[in-house]
């Protein structure tokens, strides 16, 4: 009798087995067709200037040379995964948070532990849609017609966070669509809603571009146009109220890509700017890549201050996720024109002509 009640347990024991291994099965089967990603960047630098803003007295503080985070790209890390659902459509989300090599500190995210990017959306053959924490098409377009692609040393992002800060690049209650390409072109729009008690446009911000790309030839034009205020600031100003427009192109001579880009910035009740700039990017050898730029910035409502900025940088891959490199630049301004070197270590400059540069290292993983 015990043996088969033995026998009974056994075969019981058994069938459950099965069926909690064929459960077990059938998740990973569903789980494989989706993927999650941890990635990230880190670059920290050694920075040199030949000029320093005494934020007290405006005045020429002397020379400096110190250590700092990012010194071209942001240091940062973050989660991206997609699920396929079949007939070509896709769940996809991503959580970035920045990073400060120097100090461990939140960096680059305005304040937020996933302060960088947090979406979720679907991509299809219609296009994509996301919703959540996104940079702005506006912000896109800049950076992919910049001609040292928006280092954070010489480049049209000292321009951009000089006049509106953070807002554009991290664009909070945001729902975007882009566009399937088609014939050459691809279109992206986002709304953001803003809103507080008794005024709903607080806050608000809306960005568009288009993009058209054949071969060597790349021209993307974008529009922004924010309200201030709303639930959305954090604590760098994300809800600065301003209007913004781009064009930019690129061509690609072989071992050689050409750039040019326009920008205005018009901030409410302050200033209207218009940013020229040009430049080369080039792999010299598949290791090797050597940009360069020049910025020339004007203030519409006040000619007399400008400024122009040059830059130079040089990159050597020591392999696919490590690399050392060296940038160059100055930058001479004019009348009250404050434009800075560096995002991190010297955003404003004072009148005059400063010399800086960089060393680093960048590991992507």
């Amino acid at each position: 009798m015990s043996i088969v009640r033995k026998s009974i347990v056994s075969r019981k024991n058994v069938i459950g087995i099965l069926i909690a291994g064929g459960f077990s099965l059938s998740h990973a089967v569903a789980y494989a067709q989706g993927s999650i990603t941890l990635y990230g960047l880190t670059d920290a630098a050694l920075l040199y200037t030949s000029k320093t803003l005494n934020e007290t007295t405006g005045q020429n503080a002397g020379h400096q040379f110190s250590a700092i985070s990012t010194g071209m790209s942001p240091s940062n890390f973050g989660i991206t995964g997609t699920e396929e659902l079949g007939g070509n459509t896709k769940v996809k989300f991503k959580l970035e948070s920045g990073i400060s090599m120097m100090t461990g500190r939140l960096n680059d995210s305005n304040g937020n532990f996933f302060g960088r990017q947090a979406y979720v959306g679907l991509d299809s053959d219609y296009g994509s849609v996301a919703a959540g924490l996104q940079f702005s098409p506006f912000f896109i377009a800049l950076y992919e017609t910049d001609a040292r692609r928006l280092s954070e040393f010489g480049s049209g992002v000292i321009h951009y966070a000089d006049q509106v800060l953070v807002t554009g690049m991290f664009n909070s209650n945001a729902i975007t669509y882009t566009s399937p390409t088609l014939y050459g072109f691809q279109g992206s729009v986002l709304f953001a809603f803003g809103g507080e008690p008794g005024n709903f446009q607080a806050g608000r911000q809306y960005s568009a571009s288009l993009k058209y790309e054949n071969g060597s030839l790349l021209v993307n034009a974008a529009v922004y146009s924010g309200k201030g205020g709303g639930t959305a600031q954090t604590p760098v100003p994300s809800t600065v109220e301003f209007w913004g427009r781009t064009i930019g192109l690129t061509y690609n001579f072989g071992v050689v890509t050409a750039k040019v880009q326009f920008v205005n910035y018009k901030v409410a009740g302050s200033f209207n700017e218009n940013v020229y700039s040009g430049g080369l990017d080039s792999y010299v050898t598949p290791a090797l890549n050597i940009n360069g730029g020049v910025y020339y910035a004007s203030d519409r409502n006040h000619t007399t201050n400008h400024s122009i900025m040059g830059a130079v940088g040089t990159t050597y891959n020591l392999s696919k996720r490590t690399a050392l490199y060296s940038q160059f630049a100055a930058v001479n301004n004019h009348g009250a024109m404050n434009t800075g070197l560096s995002i991190n270590g010297a955003f404003y400059g004072v009148q005059g002509t400063t010399l800086g540069a960089t060393v680093g290292i960048r590991h992507v993983f």
